[in-house]
């Protein structure tokens, strides 16, 4: 079963709040910091597959199209 993004959001929370406690042994820091980097990824593709989703719109043909910002350039 894939992890809701509220889910993923609130356990990277809790591994960075262990991190910065510094009570955390190297070993497992390492371990923690690759779980982090792992979640935070995670939350970062659930971020851009939802802004993709948002930015469709329907336009007045019942098609899907890019919906633009005024004023957004394309990167």
């Amino acid at each position: 079963m894939e992890k809701s993004f509220e889910d993923a959001l609130k356990e990277l929370e809790g591994i960075v709040n262990e991190l910065e406690s510094g009570n955390v042994e190297l070993d497992q820091a390492i371990e923690k910091y690759t779980d982090a980097m792992k979640l935070a990824k995670y939350c970062s593709d659930k971020l851009d597959n939802a802004t993709k989703s948002v930015n469709k719109i329907l336009n007045e043909n019942k098609q899907l199209v890019d919906f633009e910002v005024e004023g957004e350039k394309d990167e």
